[in-house]
């Protein structure tokens, strides 16, 4: 071998050398981990945090792998935006709402009495400038926030006793969380913040009289019938039930462009997937809970509904006064509800009763 080529050759063999380690660096995965506010196996939610990390795997090739744990195995089930805010933790699946007491502004992000549906509250988020409030709410806390499924339109919740009248309400122990809950409590009753995982043993012991979480679909994994038999719609307090998707935002920040689109793409196709899902489920829960296990199916009174919504918009108004932040959301969320309203009307709402007929 002539001088020139011996030295081409070691140039090359040094370039391999070089390009090696670089390229064993780049096919080694990031693995973070999603806690979750979730029972393990929970129906819906848990789902949907389950999905949204195998679908972050698969669409990354795996250059990041998610594991998600349960409530309680590594922080507890309201403490996930903490975890991820401080780093403790890169992703976590939760509702903004159980995270009111840092902001009042992220009530709205989950749901409002007698607010959104979930199709309106996607577009809001999509379409009407919600998630740039969405992600200006959470930056603060370290949090880039996404949607993260929909347990859909929320029942009433599980009642000991029947309801009869709006009096009855009053003196009710009722695990509730978010803005409902303060509903509930300017409605005489007492709203008392009970992870998901707890809500049955809080009612067997007599600690709740009632209970509200989500929906048939998930509703019957907790078997809340068993101590709770009166099932109550609708549900006024939470017509909407958004999950969300949380990451640590130094660590979003870090990620390459094609790694935060491929994130934001697990998180947008939940929404899609859950809310199918949980359709399904409600459907089957529903009519398993009303004929097998006995559930006594019931309507809200009238007056109770009349008087709710009166306290609802009280506490809308009051809502917007107590942060600059939830003055600007709680406007924003209003001029789009105003916005679409009609339209719900003389669509879903008209098509609706149509078919009742």
């Amino acid at each position: 071998m002539n001088r020139p080529d011996r030295r081409t050759a070691l140039a090359a063999a040094a370039t391999g050398l070089l390009a090696a380690p670089s390229l064993a660096r780049a096919q080694t995965p990031m693995r973070w981990r999603m806690v979750t506010s979730w029972p393990k196996n929970l129906p819906g939610p848990a789902f949907s945090a389950q999905r949204i990390a195998d679908r972050i795997k698969l669409l990354s090739g795996g250059r990041i792998e998610v594991q998600v744990f349960a409530a309680g195995e590594v922080v507890p089930a309201f403490a996930v935006h903490e975890a991820v805010g401080n780093g403790t933790v890169e992703l976590g699946h939760t509702a903004s709402f159980f995270a009111i007491g840092r902001e009042p502004a992220l009530a709205y992000f989950t749901s409002v009495p007698f607010g959104f549906t979930p199709p309106e509250h996607n577009s809001w988020i999509m379409n009407g400038g919600g998630q740039a409030l969405w992600d200006e709410t959470s930056a603060r806390f370290g949090l880039k926030p996404l949607l993260g499924g929909n347990t859909g339109v929320s029942m009433g919740g599980w009642f000991r006793r029947e309801i009869a009248s709006a009096e009855d309400v009053r003196g009710l122990k009722i695990r509730m969380v978010g803005l409902g809950a303060e509903l509930f409590q300017r409605m005489g009753a007492t709203a008392l913040a009970v992870p998901p995982g707890d809500i049955y043993p809080a009612l067997e012991r007599g600690a709740i009289d009632a209970a509200e979480f989500t929906a048939p679909g998930s509703d019957i994994q907790l078997g809340l019938w068993k101590v709770a038999p009166f099932y109550y719609a609708p549900g006024f307090n939470k017509p909407n039930g958004s999950s969300e998707l949380v990451v640590h935002k130094a660590h979003w920040d870090a990620l390459p462009a094609d790694l935060r689109s491929i994130v934001q793409a697990a998180s947008d196709a939940e929404q899609a997937v859950a809310l199918a899902e949980i359709e399904k489920l409600n459907m089957d829960a529903l009519a398993q809970m009303v004929g097998a296990q006995g559930v006594q199916l019931r309507g809200f009174p009238a007056e109770l509904i009349q008087i709710a919504r009166r306290h609802a918009g009280e506490l809308a108004r009051d809502l917007g006064t107590r942060s600059p932040m939830a003055a600007k959301v709680s406007e924003s969320y209003a001029a789009f509800q105003a916005r679409i309203s009609p339209w719900t009307r003389v669509s879903m709402h008209a098509a609706l009763g149509a078919r009742e007929v």
